[in-house]
Protein backbone atom coordinates (compact mmCIF):
# COMPACT_ATOMS: atom_id res chain seq x y z
CA UNK A 1 0.00 0.00 0.00
CA UNK A 2 1.29 3.45 -0.95
CA UNK A 3 0.88 5.31 2.33
CA UNK A 4 1.99 8.60 0.81
CA UNK A 5 -0.73 8.51 -1.84
CA UNK A 6 -3.33 7.45 0.70
CA UNK A 7 -2.35 10.31 2.99
CA UNK A 8 -2.51 12.75 0.08
CA UNK A 9 -6.03 11.62 -0.77
CA UNK A 10 -7.08 12.07 2.85
CA UNK A 11 -5.72 15.63 2.87
CA UNK A 12 -7.55 16.26 -0.42
CA UNK A 13 -10.72 15.12 1.37
CA UNK A 14 -10.06 17.62 4.17
CA UNK A 15 -9.42 20.32 1.60
CA UNK A 16 -12.88 19.81 0.13
CA UNK A 17 -14.41 20.19 3.59
CA UNK A 18 -12.53 23.44 4.12
CA UNK A 19 -13.34 24.83 0.68
CA UNK A 20 -17.05 23.94 0.67
CA UNK A 21 -18.34 26.98 2.66
CA UNK A 22 -16.20 29.54 0.85
CA UNK A 23 -17.66 30.08 -2.65
CA UNK A 24 -21.33 30.26 -1.69
CA UNK A 25 -21.56 34.01 -2.27
CA UNK A 26 -20.59 33.45 -5.90
CA UNK A 27 -22.77 31.89 -8.57
CA UNK A 28 -24.43 28.87 -6.97
CA UNK A 29 -24.24 26.71 -10.10
CA UNK A 30 -20.55 27.47 -10.48
CA UNK A 31 -19.75 26.61 -6.87
CA UNK A 32 -21.84 23.44 -7.06
CA UNK A 33 -20.09 22.39 -10.27
CA UNK A 34 -16.69 22.99 -8.71
CA UNK A 35 -17.56 20.90 -5.65
CA UNK A 36 -18.86 18.11 -7.87
CA UNK A 37 -15.66 18.17 -9.92
CA UNK A 38 -13.48 17.98 -6.78
CA UNK A 39 -15.52 15.11 -5.32
CA UNK A 40 -15.45 13.25 -8.67
CA UNK A 41 -11.67 13.67 -8.88
CA UNK A 42 -11.19 12.40 -5.33
CA UNK A 43 -13.58 9.48 -5.84
CA UNK A 44 -11.80 8.44 -9.04
CA UNK A 45 -8.42 8.66 -7.34
CA UNK A 46 -9.52 6.59 -4.36
CA UNK A 47 -11.09 3.97 -6.63
CA UNK A 48 -7.90 3.81 -8.73
CA UNK A 49 -5.83 3.33 -5.62
CA UNK A 50 -8.16 0.59 -4.39
CA UNK A 51 -7.88 -1.34 -7.66
CA UNK A 52 -4.16 -0.74 -8.11
CA UNK A 53 -3.18 -1.92 -4.63
CA UNK A 54 -5.90 -4.57 -4.23
CA UNK A 55 -7.17 -2.83 -1.11
CA UNK A 56 -10.26 -3.94 0.74
CA UNK A 57 -13.12 -1.74 1.74
CA UNK A 58 -13.06 -0.41 5.27
CA UNK A 59 -15.25 -2.18 7.82
CA UNK A 60 -17.60 0.82 8.29
CA UNK A 61 -18.09 1.09 4.52
CA UNK A 62 -18.82 -2.62 4.11
CA UNK A 63 -21.19 -2.72 7.07
CA UNK A 64 -22.97 0.43 5.87
CA UNK A 65 -23.86 -0.93 2.42
CA UNK A 66 -27.58 -1.26 3.30
CA UNK A 67 -27.79 2.44 4.23
CA UNK A 68 -25.84 3.32 1.07
CA UNK A 69 -28.35 1.29 -0.91
CA UNK A 70 -31.23 3.17 0.71
CA UNK A 71 -29.63 6.51 -0.16
CA UNK A 72 -29.07 5.24 -3.71
CA UNK A 73 -32.78 4.53 -4.10
CA UNK A 74 -33.66 8.15 -3.42
CA UNK A 75 -30.89 9.45 -5.66
CA UNK A 76 -31.86 7.05 -8.46
CA UNK A 77 -35.40 8.42 -8.34
CA UNK A 78 -34.07 11.96 -8.72
CA UNK A 79 -32.00 10.75 -11.69
CA UNK A 80 -35.14 9.32 -13.30
CA UNK A 81 -36.82 12.71 -12.84
CA UNK A 82 -34.04 14.22 -14.95
CA UNK A 83 -34.99 12.13 -18.00
CA UNK A 84 -37.28 14.30 -20.17
CA UNK A 85 -38.97 11.33 -21.86
CA UNK A 86 -40.35 10.08 -18.53
CA UNK A 87 -42.10 13.41 -17.86
CA UNK A 88 -41.43 13.18 -14.10
CA UNK A 89 -40.17 16.75 -13.70
CA UNK A 90 -41.45 20.12 -14.86
CA UNK A 91 -37.80 21.12 -15.37
CA UNK A 92 -35.57 18.12 -16.23
CA UNK A 93 -32.49 20.36 -16.45
CA UNK A 94 -32.84 21.48 -12.84
CA UNK A 95 -33.48 17.88 -11.78
CA UNK A 96 -30.32 16.82 -13.61
CA UNK A 97 -28.30 19.31 -11.57
CA UNK A 98 -29.78 17.97 -8.34
CA UNK A 99 -29.25 14.37 -9.42
CA UNK A 100 -25.55 15.00 -10.09
CA UNK A 101 -25.23 16.72 -6.70
CA UNK A 102 -27.05 13.84 -5.00
CA UNK A 103 -24.58 11.29 -6.33
CA UNK A 104 -21.71 13.53 -5.23
CA UNK A 105 -23.15 13.68 -1.71
CA UNK A 106 -23.41 9.89 -1.66
CA UNK A 107 -19.81 9.69 -2.85
CA UNK A 108 -18.73 12.00 -0.02
CA UNK A 109 -20.55 9.75 2.45
CA UNK A 110 -18.68 6.70 1.12
CA UNK A 111 -15.35 8.54 1.01
CA UNK A 112 -15.73 9.47 4.68
CA UNK A 113 -16.36 5.84 5.61
CA UNK A 114 -13.38 4.64 3.56
CA UNK A 115 -10.74 7.28 4.31
CA UNK A 116 -11.29 7.75 8.06
CA UNK A 117 -9.78 4.39 8.97
CA UNK A 118 -8.02 5.28 12.21
CA UNK A 119 -8.59 7.43 15.28
CA UNK A 120 -6.11 10.09 14.25
CA UNK A 121 -7.95 10.72 10.98
CA UNK A 122 -11.32 10.81 12.71
CA UNK A 123 -10.00 13.30 15.24
CA UNK A 124 -8.28 15.45 12.61
CA UNK A 125 -11.45 15.61 10.52
CA UNK A 126 -13.38 16.73 13.58
CA UNK A 127 -10.82 19.43 14.32
CA UNK A 128 -10.92 20.61 10.69
CA UNK A 129 -14.68 21.09 10.96
CA UNK A 130 -14.23 23.00 14.22
CA UNK A 131 -11.47 25.10 12.65
CA UNK A 132 -13.64 25.89 9.64
CA UNK A 133 -16.49 26.98 11.91
CA UNK A 134 -14.05 29.04 13.96
CA UNK A 135 -12.97 30.89 10.82
CA UNK A 136 -16.61 31.49 9.86
CA UNK A 137 -17.42 32.82 13.33
CA UNK A 138 -14.39 35.13 13.51
CA UNK A 139 -14.75 36.35 9.93
CA UNK A 140 -18.46 37.04 10.30
CA UNK A 141 -17.99 38.78 13.64
CA UNK A 142 -15.20 41.01 12.33
CA UNK A 143 -17.31 42.03 9.34
CA UNK A 144 -20.15 42.94 11.70
CA UNK A 145 -18.04 44.81 14.27
CA UNK A 146 -16.08 46.83 11.70
CA UNK A 147 -18.99 47.60 9.40
CA UNK A 148 -16.77 46.51 6.49
CA UNK A 149 -19.19 43.78 5.47
CA UNK A 150 -18.31 41.25 2.78
CA UNK A 151 -19.51 37.72 2.19
CA UNK A 152 -16.88 35.96 0.11
CA UNK A 153 -14.92 38.77 -1.59
CA UNK A 154 -18.26 40.36 -2.52
CA UNK A 155 -19.98 43.22 -0.62
CA UNK A 156 -23.04 42.06 1.29
CA UNK A 157 -26.35 43.11 -0.23
CA UNK A 158 -28.45 41.96 2.72
CA UNK A 159 -28.20 40.99 6.39
CA UNK A 160 -26.01 43.96 7.27
CA UNK A 161 -25.42 44.20 11.00
CA UNK A 162 -25.54 40.45 11.62
CA UNK A 163 -22.95 37.75 11.08
CA UNK A 164 -23.22 35.66 7.91
CA UNK A 165 -19.58 34.63 7.42
CA UNK A 166 -18.99 33.63 3.80
CA UNK A 167 -22.64 32.60 3.48
CA UNK A 168 -25.36 34.77 1.95
CA UNK A 169 -27.98 33.87 4.55
CA UNK A 170 -27.44 34.15 8.31
CA UNK A 171 -29.55 31.03 8.87
CA UNK A 172 -27.28 29.02 6.59
CA UNK A 173 -24.24 30.13 8.54
CA UNK A 174 -26.03 29.34 11.81
CA UNK A 175 -26.81 25.84 10.57
CA UNK A 176 -23.19 25.28 9.59
CA UNK A 177 -21.88 26.55 12.92
CA UNK A 178 -24.28 24.33 14.86
CA UNK A 179 -23.19 21.20 12.96
CA UNK A 180 -19.50 21.91 13.50
CA UNK A 181 -19.75 23.02 17.14
CA UNK A 182 -21.67 19.81 17.86
CA UNK A 183 -18.70 17.80 16.61
CA UNK A 184 -16.44 20.00 18.73
CA UNK A 185 -18.50 19.21 21.82
CA UNK A 186 -18.15 15.54 20.98
CA UNK A 187 -14.37 15.94 20.80
CA UNK A 188 -14.42 17.66 24.20
CA UNK A 189 -16.39 14.78 25.67
CA UNK A 190 -13.90 12.29 24.25
CA UNK A 191 -11.13 13.94 26.29
CA UNK A 192 -12.93 13.57 29.62
CA UNK A 193 -11.35 11.14 32.04
CA UNK A 194 -13.19 8.52 34.02
CA UNK A 195 -14.06 9.49 37.54
CA UNK A 196 -12.14 8.12 40.48
CA UNK A 197 -12.04 8.84 44.18
CA UNK A 198 -9.81 11.91 44.09
CA UNK A 199 -9.29 14.26 47.03
CA UNK A 200 -9.55 18.00 46.60
CA UNK A 201 -5.83 18.43 45.94
CA UNK A 202 -5.86 15.87 43.15
CA UNK A 203 -8.96 17.41 41.63
CA UNK A 204 -7.35 20.86 41.75
CA UNK A 205 -4.26 19.49 40.05
CA UNK A 206 -6.35 17.86 37.32
CA UNK A 207 -8.33 21.04 36.66
CA UNK A 208 -5.11 23.10 36.51
CA UNK A 209 -3.62 20.58 34.11
CA UNK A 210 -6.73 20.80 31.93
CA UNK A 211 -6.51 24.60 31.87
CA UNK A 212 -2.93 24.40 30.61
CA UNK A 213 -3.57 21.61 28.09
CA UNK A 214 -4.79 21.58 24.51
CA UNK A 215 -8.34 21.06 25.76
CA UNK A 216 -8.58 24.69 26.80
CA UNK A 217 -7.80 25.73 23.21
CA UNK A 218 -10.71 23.63 21.98
CA UNK A 219 -12.96 25.02 24.70
CA UNK A 220 -12.08 28.62 23.75
CA UNK A 221 -12.73 27.79 20.09
CA UNK A 222 -16.17 26.46 21.00
CA UNK A 223 -16.92 29.66 22.94
CA UNK A 224 -15.97 31.77 19.93
CA UNK A 225 -18.10 29.66 17.59
CA UNK A 226 -21.11 29.95 19.92
CA UNK A 227 -20.51 33.71 20.04
CA UNK A 228 -20.55 33.75 16.24
CA UNK A 229 -23.76 31.71 16.30
CA UNK A 230 -25.41 34.23 18.63
CA UNK A 231 -24.25 37.08 16.38
CA UNK A 232 -26.14 35.62 13.42
CA UNK A 233 -29.33 36.51 15.36
CA UNK A 234 -30.82 33.38 13.78
CA UNK A 235 -33.78 32.44 15.95
CA UNK A 236 -34.04 28.78 15.01
CA UNK A 237 -30.28 28.42 14.60
CA UNK A 238 -29.75 29.34 18.25
CA UNK A 239 -32.86 27.48 19.38
CA UNK A 240 -31.79 24.28 17.60
CA UNK A 241 -28.33 24.45 19.16
CA UNK A 242 -29.42 24.83 22.77
CA UNK A 243 -32.37 22.46 22.36
CA UNK A 244 -30.24 19.73 20.75
CA UNK A 245 -27.55 20.20 23.41
CA UNK A 246 -30.08 19.70 26.20
CA UNK A 247 -31.76 16.76 24.46
CA UNK A 248 -28.51 15.03 23.62
CA UNK A 249 -27.07 15.89 27.03
CA UNK A 250 -29.88 13.98 28.74
CA UNK A 251 -29.71 11.11 26.24
CA UNK A 252 -25.92 10.96 26.52
CA UNK A 253 -26.02 10.74 30.29
CA UNK A 254 -28.70 8.03 30.16
CA UNK A 255 -27.11 5.98 27.37
CA UNK A 256 -23.60 6.20 28.84
CA UNK A 257 -24.80 4.13 31.81
CA UNK A 258 -22.11 5.92 33.78
CA UNK A 259 -22.69 9.63 34.13
CA UNK A 260 -19.33 11.11 35.12
CA UNK A 261 -19.08 14.35 37.05
CA UNK A 262 -16.81 15.75 34.33
CA UNK A 263 -19.44 15.23 31.64
CA UNK A 264 -22.17 16.85 33.74
CA UNK A 265 -19.92 19.84 34.46
CA UNK A 266 -18.96 20.21 30.79
CA UNK A 267 -22.55 20.12 29.51
CA UNK A 268 -23.72 22.47 32.26
CA UNK A 269 -20.94 24.94 31.52
CA UNK A 270 -21.80 24.92 27.82
CA UNK A 271 -25.34 25.96 28.63
CA UNK A 272 -24.70 28.39 31.47
CA UNK A 273 -21.40 29.99 30.45
CA UNK A 274 -22.21 30.26 26.76
CA UNK A 275 -25.67 31.73 27.27
CA UNK A 276 -25.15 34.12 30.16
CA UNK A 277 -21.51 35.12 29.79
CA UNK A 278 -20.75 35.00 26.07
CA UNK A 279 -24.29 35.96 25.09
CA UNK A 280 -24.19 39.09 27.24
CA UNK A 281 -21.39 40.52 25.12
CA UNK A 282 -22.38 39.19 21.70
CA UNK A 283 -26.09 39.81 21.35
CA UNK A 284 -28.14 37.02 22.91
CA UNK A 285 -30.67 39.68 23.93
CA UNK A 286 -31.26 40.54 20.27
CA UNK A 287 -31.99 36.88 19.56
CA UNK A 288 -34.39 36.77 22.50
CA UNK A 289 -36.10 39.93 21.26
CA UNK A 290 -36.51 38.45 17.78
CA UNK A 291 -38.07 35.32 19.29
CA UNK A 292 -40.38 37.37 21.49
CA UNK A 293 -41.44 39.65 18.64
CA UNK A 294 -42.05 36.81 16.22
CA UNK A 295 -45.71 36.49 15.35
CA UNK A 296 -47.76 34.67 12.75
CA UNK A 297 -49.07 37.99 11.47
CA UNK A 298 -45.55 39.29 10.74
CA UNK A 299 -44.20 36.07 9.27
CA UNK A 300 -45.08 34.75 5.81
CA UNK A 301 -43.30 31.42 6.21
CA UNK A 302 -46.42 29.68 7.47
CA UNK A 303 -48.36 30.93 4.44
CA UNK A 304 -45.60 29.69 2.16
CA UNK A 305 -45.75 26.33 3.91
CA UNK A 306 -49.52 26.12 3.38
CA UNK A 307 -49.12 26.99 -0.29
CA UNK A 308 -46.40 24.34 -0.59
CA UNK A 309 -48.75 21.72 0.86
CA UNK A 310 -51.27 22.70 -1.82
CA UNK A 311 -48.50 22.35 -4.39
CA UNK A 312 -47.76 18.81 -3.17
CA UNK A 313 -51.32 17.49 -3.48
CA UNK A 314 -51.56 16.82 -7.26
CA UNK A 315 -48.25 14.91 -7.39
CA UNK A 316 -47.82 13.65 -3.83
CA UNK A 317 -46.19 10.39 -4.93
CA UNK A 318 -43.86 11.61 -7.67
CA UNK A 319 -43.24 15.30 -6.89
CA UNK A 320 -42.70 18.16 -9.32
CA UNK A 321 -39.04 17.26 -9.86
CA UNK A 322 -35.85 17.93 -7.91
CA UNK A 323 -34.79 21.57 -7.99
CA UNK A 324 -38.13 22.83 -9.33
CA UNK A 325 -39.70 24.53 -6.32
CA UNK A 326 -39.06 28.07 -7.56
CA UNK A 327 -40.65 27.11 -10.91
CA UNK A 328 -43.68 25.30 -9.49
CA UNK A 329 -44.48 27.60 -6.56
CA UNK A 330 -45.75 30.75 -8.39
CA UNK A 331 -48.84 28.86 -9.58
CA UNK A 332 -49.84 28.22 -5.95
CA UNK A 333 -48.82 31.58 -4.48
CA UNK A 334 -51.61 33.26 -2.51
CA UNK A 335 -52.14 36.92 -1.63
CA UNK A 336 -51.12 36.21 1.96
CA UNK A 337 -47.67 35.13 0.77
CA UNK A 338 -46.94 38.51 -0.78
CA UNK A 339 -45.06 39.36 -3.94
CA UNK A 340 -41.67 38.04 -2.88
CA UNK A 341 -39.89 35.53 -5.10
CA UNK A 342 -39.31 32.29 -3.21
CA UNK A 343 -36.45 30.08 -4.34
CA UNK A 344 -36.94 27.86 -1.27
CA UNK A 345 -39.86 27.18 1.03
CA UNK A 346 -38.13 27.72 4.41
CA UNK A 347 -38.98 24.14 5.34
CA UNK A 348 -36.74 21.30 4.18
CA UNK A 349 -39.39 18.68 4.90
CA UNK A 350 -41.94 20.33 2.63
CA UNK A 351 -39.46 21.27 -0.07
CA UNK A 352 -38.02 17.78 -0.42
CA UNK A 353 -41.52 16.28 -0.36
CA UNK A 354 -42.86 18.67 -3.00
CA UNK A 355 -39.91 18.13 -5.33
CA UNK A 356 -39.00 14.47 -4.79
CA UNK A 357 -42.44 13.15 -3.90
CA UNK A 358 -42.87 10.33 -1.40
CA UNK A 359 -40.92 7.96 -3.65
CA UNK A 360 -37.77 10.03 -3.28
CA UNK A 361 -38.28 11.54 0.15
CA UNK A 362 -39.04 8.42 2.21
CA UNK A 363 -35.73 6.61 1.48
CA UNK A 364 -33.71 9.74 2.29
CA UNK A 365 -35.72 10.37 5.44
CA UNK A 366 -35.07 6.80 6.58
CA UNK A 367 -31.33 7.30 6.02
CA UNK A 368 -31.40 10.28 8.35
CA UNK A 369 -33.45 8.62 11.09
CA UNK A 370 -31.55 5.34 10.98
CA UNK A 371 -28.25 7.23 11.15
CA UNK A 372 -29.50 9.05 14.24
CA UNK A 373 -30.39 5.68 15.73
CA UNK A 374 -26.89 4.44 14.91
CA UNK A 375 -25.33 7.38 16.74
CA UNK A 376 -27.47 6.78 19.81
CA UNK A 377 -26.69 3.06 19.69
CA UNK A 378 -22.96 3.85 19.61
CA UNK A 379 -23.46 6.03 22.68
CA UNK A 380 -24.91 3.03 24.49
CA UNK A 381 -22.67 0.26 23.16
CA UNK A 382 -19.17 1.58 22.48
CA UNK A 383 -16.58 2.07 25.20
CA UNK A 384 -13.97 3.83 23.05
CA UNK A 385 -13.95 7.47 24.20
CA UNK A 386 -13.33 9.00 20.78
CA UNK A 387 -16.05 6.96 19.10
CA UNK A 388 -18.48 7.80 21.89
CA UNK A 389 -17.62 11.48 21.61
CA UNK A 390 -18.05 11.49 17.82
CA UNK A 391 -21.35 9.62 18.23
CA UNK A 392 -22.52 12.28 20.69
CA UNK A 393 -21.53 15.16 18.42
CA UNK A 394 -23.00 13.69 15.24
CA UNK A 395 -26.25 12.73 16.99
CA UNK A 396 -26.54 16.24 18.41
CA UNK A 397 -25.94 17.68 14.96
CA UNK A 398 -28.67 15.52 13.42
CA UNK A 399 -31.16 16.50 16.12
CA UNK A 400 -30.32 20.18 15.59
CA UNK A 401 -30.80 19.84 11.85
CA UNK A 402 -34.15 18.09 12.34
CA UNK A 403 -35.29 21.05 14.45
CA UNK A 404 -33.87 23.76 12.18
CA UNK A 405 -35.30 22.15 9.04
CA UNK A 406 -38.83 23.01 10.15
CA UNK A 407 -38.35 26.69 9.30
CA UNK A 408 -35.29 26.88 7.04
CA UNK A 409 -33.60 25.21 4.08
CA UNK A 410 -30.12 24.35 5.33
CA UNK A 411 -29.88 21.14 3.32
CA UNK A 412 -30.42 23.13 0.11
CA UNK A 413 -27.08 24.85 0.75
CA UNK A 414 -24.19 22.85 -0.79
CA UNK A 415 -21.74 23.39 2.08
CA UNK A 416 -24.27 22.40 4.71
CA UNK A 417 -25.48 19.36 2.78
CA UNK A 418 -21.92 18.16 2.19
CA UNK A 419 -20.91 18.67 5.83
CA UNK A 420 -24.07 16.91 6.95
CA UNK A 421 -23.19 13.84 4.85
CA UNK A 422 -19.80 13.64 6.59
CA UNK A 423 -21.58 13.86 9.95
CA UNK A 424 -24.01 11.10 8.95
CA UNK A 425 -20.99 8.95 8.07
CA UNK A 426 -19.55 9.70 11.53
CA UNK A 427 -22.49 7.87 13.13
CA UNK A 428 -21.71 4.69 11.20
CA UNK A 429 -17.99 4.97 11.87
CA UNK A 430 -18.76 5.25 15.57
CA UNK A 431 -20.77 2.01 15.37
CA UNK A 432 -18.68 -0.16 13.06
CA UNK A 433 -15.07 0.99 13.41
CA UNK A 434 -12.88 -1.74 14.82
CA UNK A 435 -11.14 -0.98 18.09
CA UNK A 436 -7.72 -2.12 16.93
CA UNK A 437 -5.51 0.62 15.58
CA UNK A 438 -4.54 0.64 11.95
CA UNK A 439 -1.72 2.62 10.37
Amino acid sequence: MDRSSDRTLFYFFLGILIWAPLPLASNRLWSLSLLCALILLLSTSVLYQQLKNNLTLSTPLKRSLPIIGLFSIGTTWVSLQAIPALNLSISPTDSLHDAAWGWCLLAMFCLTLQLLRNNSRIMLTGYVLVGSALFQAVYGSLMTFTGFEFSFLIPKESYQGVSTGTFINRNSQAGYLVMCVSIGIGLMISTLKDEASYNWRERSRRWLTALLSKKIILRIALLIIVSGLVMTHSRMGNTSFFASLMIMGVLGLVLSRKATRSMVILLSSLLILDIFVVGTFFGVQEVADRLQNTSIEKESRDEVAKATIDLMQPQLLTGTGAGTFYTAFPEYRTEDVGRGFYVNTHNDYLEFSSEFGLLGTLPLGLVLLISLGAGLYAQYKRRNKLLRGIAFGSSMSIIAMLIHATVDFNLQMPANALTFMVILAFTWISVFKENKRKM
